[in-house]
């Protein structure tokens, strides 16, 4: 009996998710080569907030340049501030106070946990959840209100300068932090609860665009994209900077790389960041929040490379000096860029569904992306 061949043809055709688009985290173009729902090719295209930041770098002092530091992973923004203000103090050799590293380390903490709330917010969001964005929101609110007491900003701070910070602590900000961690430890149970054993979530997250070691160490992925895989490299641990040496913490991995494991390693390190935030809190000495440095800074001929653990991994910024104000040449490695090129390998073969949720589980900052 001669077998029947159906008359119905597939063919591929071509989806424009983005740049306008709210899923893509901002002006994120992907152009999605489709069979039926399944994915067959996905090509990132970046770009549209290009900036040439690095560029406007070698025309602007160091000191300067830093405001323009807030304005690239802006949901990072203190990061920003500290990865080029470390850059700058190892290149000329300059020790800050030591009340100013436990005030930095605070602050740096503390927008961590802003800066995965607003990831938890908007990954829950992709996903249809309301609810635990308005919670997380909530929470990352109160963080803002504490900046702006001390910097009188809420978004780009300019805070972390070369050689220490721009204003000292005040007794109310400190009462805001200890208000903030002993409600913040409920709250961040209420997201767990909301979310980690919903089953709805779990069967949209569990197993979709898995990472494995190899591949992750291919793609040069850091932050809680590769301890998702179950690579246990964290800066604060395994390169320290600062003063996190001094602390007491653990850094979460996951099992599989996929996106559970990625909301989970970052939901686990908020509550890492409480533990840092409360035994710097414990331990500030006394002194002053700036060291004395010139108003001009003019390092010696000479390179650096300079990296620290962003919320989204490894932040980096490499100076050449040719001695001069302003530096030779600036390059600021930024995780978002490198943790969006695995996309175009994971997302294949998924559903069109899927990769709304695996991209939002990067945790992209297209100002990080476009520089």
């Amino acid at each position: 009996m001669a077998t029947q061949t159906s008359p119905l043809k597939t063919e591929e055709f071509l989806i424009n998710m983005g740049p306008q688009h709210p899923s893509t985290h901002g002006v994120l173009r992907l152009i999605l080569a489709m069979d039926g729902e399944k994915v067959v090719k996905i090509q990132p295209d970046i770009g549209y907030l290009h900036r040439s930041c690095e560029k406007i770098a070698e025309n602007r002092t160091y000191a300067q340049f830093l405001e323009i530091t807030d304005r690239m992973d802006y949901l990072a923004a203190m990061s920003g501030n500290m990865g080029l203000a470390y850059a700058v103090e190892r290149l000329m050799g300059i020790e800050i106070p030591e009340s100013a590293d436990y005030k930095r380390i605070i602050i740096l903490e503390l927008q961590r946990i802003a800066s995965h709330l607003i990831w938890f917010g908007t990954f829950c969001l992709d996903m249809g959840a309301v609810t635990p964005f308005l919670y997380a929101f909530r929470e990352r609110e109160k963080i803002l209100d504490l900046f702006e007491e001390i910097c009188g900003a809420r978004l780009t701070y300019s805070y972390i300068r070369i050689g220490g910070l721009s204003h000292d602590f005040t007794e109310g900000f400190l009462e805001g932090i200890d208000a903030f961690l002993l409600q913040f430890q409920d709250r961040l149970k209420e997201l767990d609860d909301l979310m980690t054993k919903n089953p709805i979530f779990v069967r949209r997250t569990k197993g979709v665009g898995k990472i494995s070691q190899e591949l992750a160490r291919k793609y040069a992925l850091s932050g809680p994209m590769l301890r998702s895989t179950g690579i246990q490299w964290d800066l604060r641990k395994d390169d320290p900077y600062s003063i996190y040496h001094k602390f007491d913490f653990d850094v979460p991995v996951g099992i599989q790389g996929d996106c559970y494991d990625r909301y989970n390693v970052r939901l686990q390190e908020m509550r890492e960041s409480v533990k840092i935030i409360k035994q710097a809190l414990g331990k500030i000495p006394q002194g002053p929040f700036m060291a004395k440095i010139p108003k001009m800074l003019k390092p010696g001929k000479g390179e650096v490379y300079a990296r620290i653990e962003s919320p989204r991994g490894e932040h980096g910024v490499y100076i050449v000096s040719e001695g001069g104000p302003r530096p030779y040449r600036l390059k600021v490695r930024a995780p978002s860029f490198c943790n969006l090129s695995i996309l175009q390998e994971i997302g294949v073969g998924q559903y069109l569904a899927d990769v709304v949720v695996i991209l939002g589980s990067i945790d992209i900052v297209l100002g990080d992306v476009d520089r």
